[in-house]
């Protein structure tokens, strides 16, 4: 699992970004922190002839090293947290086993870490399977209350960090959701258009799949706002993004870049097809008025993505374009084809809706 290296060297607008650089400093500290606490542990552990726990602690002391290591300088994961949490949950058990309450008091901060360095399903397998296995070293160790009271101790340890860490992830995910929607039409907002827009154009140099673009401007929108009020234009911008939704495929994504202006990015989509959905969205529009009696028309620019070119070139072909329709009359749509075709004294396909 590589992670992108946003924490440490710079900021970053993409909110996944962010929340995968935060991931990152989590697992490095408590790999950082538990390194200093347990190598110190391994010579104690020598000197009182416990050889085998001292082997575990100091395999346990150089997968944190590596871990550290392979973090800092190459953002890479070291195998995901599985060596870090098998090691100290088989040291915690078997310094239980071998120096009874001494052991015990690792339990805790193990059960606690696997919970933030594994997926919420495997950290809730790991430790459901721990506790077990403390429960029996406790009942052949301790005495019966300190049995019951350990068992208790440890169950609910897991049960309340297993719950925090859920409602953690659950917290991530609105976050996420907020931070890349748009609140009033439900459509992504621009936190991730160059993200999204860089993976098509990387689709296309590394593997020929063509994707394409459209710009969606409502015609006159300022005139809406002005004669039935702000809110009437919310909803008019609602059901527009409703209306594009219901001609999208499930691959396609829908942005809201400005305040009536909507950008679509098609995978695997030519750009003739491309413009028939434009001329289709555009058609469905006008068709029917918005609210029983408002009247709403769009214009459009398309453009497929090219070989070598940037996302802000692509977008700004399809922006031209856009311009090109406002330009002829609104209330159509204007390729990029169209415009070299201008350029070229040819026909283009740029008629009204």
């Amino acid at each position: 699992m590589a992670f992108p290296n946003v924490a440490f060297t710079k900021a970053t607008t993409n909110p996944t970004l962010v929340i995968l650089g935060f991931r990152r400093q989590i697992i490095y500290h408590i790999h950082f922190w538990a390194l200093i606490a347990v190598a110190p542990l391994v010579l104690v552990q020598w000197r009182q002839d416990h050889t085998l726990l001292a082997i575990l602690l100091a395999l346990f002391s150089l997968n944190s090293v590596l871990v550290i290591v392979c973090l800092r300088w190459w953002q890479v994961y070291f195998l995901r947290g599985w060596p870090f949490v098998l090691l100290a949950l088989t040291s915690s058990a078997y310094s239980t086993a071998i120096n009874g309450h001494t052991g015990l008091y690792w339990a805790y901060p193990g059960i606690a870490a696997c919970c933030f360095l594994l997926p919420l399903r495997e950290s809730t397998a790991c430790n459901v399977v721990f506790v077990a296995i403390m429960a029996c070293i406790s009942f052949l160790t301790f005495p019966e209350p300190a049995f019951w009271r350990i068992t208790f101790s440890l169950g609910l340890t897991c049960v309340f960090v297993l719950v925090f860490a859920w409602l953690v992830g659950r917290l991530k995910e609105e976050l996420i959701h907020l931070a890349t929607t748009d609140p009033l039409t439900g459509c992504l907002n621009r936190s991730q258009l160059a993200d999204i827009l860089n993976s098509q154009i990387q689709m296309r140099e590394r593997y020929e799949r063509v994707s394409s673009m459209i710009l969606l401007d409502l015609d006159h929108f300022k005139h809406i706002n002005d004669r039935w009020g702000h809110v009437a234009g919310d909803q008019v911008l609602k059901e527009v993004a409703d209306r594009i939704r219901k001609r999208l495929r499930e691959s396609d994504q829908a942005f809201r870049i400005g305040g009536e202006e909507f950008m679509l990015v098609l995978p695997e989509t030519r750009q003739k097809d491309a413009e028939q959905l434009a001329q289709q969205l555009i058609g469905n529009i006008s068709a029917a008025p918005f609210l029983r009696e408002i009247q709403v028309t769009a214009s459009a620019g398309v453009t497929e993505v090219k070989r070598g070119e940037t996302w802000s070139t692509w977008l700004n072909r399809a922006d031209q374009a856009l311009y090109q329709a406002k330009l002829q009359g609104r209330n159509r749509m204007v390729s990029s084809r169209d415009l070299l075709n201008r350029r070229n004294g040819l026909p283009t396909d740029a008629t009204p809706i």
